[in-house]
């Protein structure tokens, strides 16, 4: 994500263009019964707004359209479990004309699957209660394939029946082996309980299957034409490269949500329940938190505004919809209906208000070693508020962060980037600026070839002490430029995987409704697009080839395909001039560190054992064939849970290193028992957490000479 004036800016340009010429092509003031007209003003409108804005437009041909086939038919049916043979051979019909389709803002093909799909879905319907009711014959032998890419669609009916009747076969044997392993456990323990035979058990878990699959049709029945056309104009869009997205309005209410942490509402994660509504986390510090009457576990039955007289009854509506009516505005009231956990039914007011979601953000801990103190933060994602980018975001928390820890006397720090998908450029080039004096930070070029240096301006460093930043595999993007320019101005060492994701480009996020004028459509939502790519200051990109760590680490991601590389349409490696810049020069032993850091983790036992542990995972996941024989499955979990148990010595290592908050962070846990909660399981996590321990190792043998620093500056 991009948020800075770039001066050669070609989305600027364009949204002004597309304004001026299509404020007329796109104006309607008619009334329509269906979304079909809708959804056709959105093909134009996203097709035009990628033609003349996408970095790199791809030609919409044939081949174009066999692509957008395959993904769609695949996130549809994913598993065939709908569709048959002859269904797909209908479809096959379609498989070069989509891209004429598109032109056109045909909907045929469109309005073919969902439909055919809707009718399989009412036969499944039909015959699932059936295949559940008598027991499943565990000593017959027999097997399932979930490679499912591999596997053909059914022939027929019988065929396709036969295929949902293994399908529950596998998750009943999967559950009555845990049933079974559970009362096992009891009855070693010595536990009072009442022994269920083995008939009793598989009824058990027969019941919990019915239960997931009824679960299953109810959410496929809340879906309605819009969710289906938002996975068909995804499969279309999403080919010009992996990160052009289209947001329909919900989903771009979410994507506003992740990037800034904060939303207006109750404080409250929902979550659908048959047709109730259920409380599955109050959001610590919202409203519904100070408000002390919602509890986990509650059901909202009616939601009704302050401006209402009767409340409106959400029991079976989508979760999407319930969501939106109970959420809103800062200072607004909602009335809910809550059944109780205790089957009683209460009338609860609660204000709305600005509710952060902590997890978004930056915390830190100090560290202690031989009586040393460190800094780590841990910065989830570069978060910024996309309407106002003076508003809390990831670079003025961290600026926070590093005064108090230089009032704490912190020696050194690290930056965990592991899991960090991105945000905000602007974030990261303030960020930088915090490490070094001033200078380039990232190179953004369109799709002109205009190159755009942007730089750290403010002269004032707030750290100036030794580095390390931690990545892995799905550390992207804004993390791999902020990794990439600590890296080439030697001002951090790199500690992490062979290589980060390796996603090199920048998205602006262009709302859809700018260019619709007395429209009767409503919200059309927003397109995510790709518009520039963003360079090194070396030059180099880091499109597909990342960040590669100063010292690589394995770790469980280091032998499954993640990453761009992965995709199958990801934009080029490249590269272009260097920008102008001198390395930071502040270590006097920085390769002697990176190469004793490199020989002491080749040593590692622990280090072994989660390379071996990868390599495990890796042959796990290949495996696609498993028996829906009782004895035959029990004896493939013992050699599971025999390697799982060789492996709980990972989660078992002790580190020796104490973690303990800052001390404003210690004053707000007085008050809040969920705060003190997560920072208890954070900073027991990171005392195991070996790449953490050679993090403060790193920084304890780091050297900072201030006057090679003072002499690199002055340096012309």
């Amino acid at each position: 994500m991009k948020q800075h004036n770039l001066k050669n800016n070609l989305v600027i340009l364009f949204l002004i263009t597309l304004f001026a010429v299509t404020s007329c092509s796109f104006t309607t003031t008619k009334d329509f019964d269906d979304d079909s007209d809708k959804d056709q003003v959105l093909i134009e409108l996203i097709t035009y707004v990628i033609e003349q804005g996408h970095y790199d437009m791809k030609e919409v041909d044939d081949e174009f359209s066999q692509s957008v086939f395959k993904d769609y038919i695949k996130g549809v049916d994913p598993i065939k479990r709908h569709f048959l043979e002859s269904d797909f051979q209908e479809f096959q019909a379609f498989e070069t004309l989509l891209d004429d389709q598109i032109k056109n803002k045909n909907l045929l093909f469109f309005n073919l699957t969902v439909e055919r799909y809707k009718k399989r879905m009412e036969e499944a319907k039909g015959f699932y209660a059936e295949l559940l009711e008598e027991p499943f014959d565990f000593q017959k032998s027999e097997t399932i394939n979930t490679d499912y890419e591999q596997i053909d669609y059914a022939k027929d009916k019988k065929e396709l029946k036969q295929r949902w009747r293994e399908q529950f076969k596998f998750s009943t044997l999967s559950t009555y082996y845990d049933l079974q392993e559970e009362q096992a456990q009891r009855i070693e323990d010595g536990e009072e309980m009442e022994v269920k035979s083995d008939a009793e058990l598989e009824a058990e878990a027969r019941e919990i299957t019915r239960e997931s699959t009824e679960n299953y049709f109810d959410t496929m029945s809340d879906l309605e034409r819009r969710d289906w056309f938002n996975l068909y104009i995804n499969s279309f869009v999403s080919q010009f490269d992996p990160h052009t997205n289209y947001f329909a309005p919900q989903d771009k209410d979410r994507f506003d949500i992740s990037m800034s942490g904060k939303l207006e509402g109750i404080g409250a994660r929902l979550q659908k329940q048959r047709d109730n509504v259920k409380i599955v986390e109050i959001i610590s510090g919202g409203p519904a938190w100070t408000n002390g009457e919602l509890e986990v576990g509650d059901l909202i039955q009616k939601v009704k505004q302050e401006d209402e007289k009767e409340p409106v009854d959400i029991r079976g509506m989508r979760l999407d919809d319930a969501v939106d009516l109970i959420k809103g505005p800062k200072g607004t009231e909602v009335t809910l209906t809550v059944k109780k956990v205790d089957g009683s039914t209460q009338l609860i007011r609660i204000t709305r208000d600005v509710v952060e979601i902590e997890e978004t953000y930056a915390k830190t801990s100090t560290v202690e070693r031989d009586g040393d103190v460190f800094g780590l933060i841990n910065l989830p994602k570069f978060y910024f508020d996309m309407q106002n980018y003076t508003e809390r975001n990831a670079a003025s928390d961290i600026k926070k962060e590093l005064e108090r820890l230089n009032e704490i006397g912190a020696k050194g720090l690290v930056i965990d980037l592991r899991n960090n998908g991105g945000g905000s450029l602007s974030t990261v080039v303030d960020i930088a600026g915090f490490f070094i004096e001033e200078g380039p930070v990232v190179q953004v070029r369109d799709a002109q070839d205009n190159t755009e240096v942007l730089e750290d301006t403010d002269s004032d460093v707030i750290w100036d002490k030794p580095l390390v930043i931690l990545v892995n595999e799905l550390s992207a993007s804004a993390s791999e430029i902020l990794a990439a320019a600590m890296q080439d101005y030697e001002r951090a060492v790199v500690i992490g995987s062979k290589q980060t994701y390796g996603k090199g480009t920048v998205q602006n996020v262009v709302d859809l409704n700018r260019w619709m004028r007395n429209s009767s459509f409503g919200d059309m939502g927003a397109l995510k697009i790709t518009t520039q790519k963003f360079y090194r200051i070396n030059g180099g990109s880091t499109q597909l080839k990342g960040v590669a760590s100063d010292v690589a680490v394995p770790d469980r991601f280091s032998y499954i395909d993640i990453g761009e590389r992965d995709y199958e349409n990801p934009m080029p490696w490249d590269k272009i001039d260097a920008a102008d810049y001198k390395v930071w020069g502040g270590y006097s032993n920085l390769e002697e560190i990176i190469s004793a850091s490199k020989a002491r983790l080749s040593k590692s036992a622990q280090i072994q054992m989660i390379d071996e542990n990868a390599q495990w995972i890796e042959s796990q996941r290949k495996q696609n064939l498993f028996s829906l024989a009782y004895e035959e499955y029990k004896e493939e979990m013992i050699q599971v849970e025999e390697m799982t148990s060789k492996f709980e010595g990972i989660s078992q290592y002790n580190t020796s290193l104490v973690f303990k908050s800052l001390p404003y962070e210690e004053a707000l846990m007085t008050q809040d028992s969920s705060l003190t909660e997560k920072r208890q399981r954070w900073h027991e996590s990171l005392s195991k957490d070996v790449y953490v321990e050679e993090a403060i190792h790193v920084l304890q043998d780091l050297n900072v000479d201030k006057n090679s620093i003072k002499l690199a500056a002055r340096k012309d």
